[in-house]
């Protein structure tokens, strides 16, 4: 495939959270560079989030890894133990069944980014630390419910 033309990579906005949960995503953007590099193995995305804007509701995944590097801007990494500022270089890894929610905001007053990858399987389940939700997902299709499984009254 050879390097990327990112104008040509068509952003995806918002979050694919129900509809109660994904208030405040507006301003996150996401630039799924593996996919359009035909890459398979695992996902890799350039996130940008407007001021004022998280990367996602605090979560922890099953079976997948997780890294980071934040390129662009200022942005806080949220973890159980606490908050950590991040700037451009600053790293930060997720590895699989560890039950420590994670995600970055931007307290800032301008855009920043961060590029992030991680491993792609066939199953996962990732859980939402401040919330009663969780999401399966079997060969790409997410299913979201309740921790213990069992499904939302009503979705949104």
């Amino acid at each position: 495939m050879g390097k990327l033309d990112l104008s040509r990579i068509e952003p995806r906005t918002g979050s694919s959270y129900p509809a109660r949960f994904a208030e405040g995503f507006e301003g996150r953007t996401v630039l799924g560079v593996g996919a359009a590099s035909g890459i398979t193995q695992f996902g890799a995305n350039i996130v940008t989030l407007a001021p004022g804007v998280q990367s996602s509701l605090r979560h922890w995944h099953m079976e997948q890894d997780e890294f980071l590097i934040v390129l662009t801007g200022e942005l806080v990494l949220i973890m159980d133990g606490g908050e950590t500022p991040m700037r451009p270089g600053d790293c930060a890894g997720f590895p699989a069944g560890v039950e420590d929610g994670h995600c970055l905001v931007n307290r800032s007053e301008a855009p920043a980014s961060f590029f992030v990858v991680g491993t792609n399987t066939p199953t996962e389940t990732v859980y939402y630390s401040d919330i009663d939700m969780m999401v399966a997902n079997i060969d790409g299709k997410g299913s979201y419910a309740r921790k213990d499984g069992s499904p939302f009254e009503n979705p949104n």
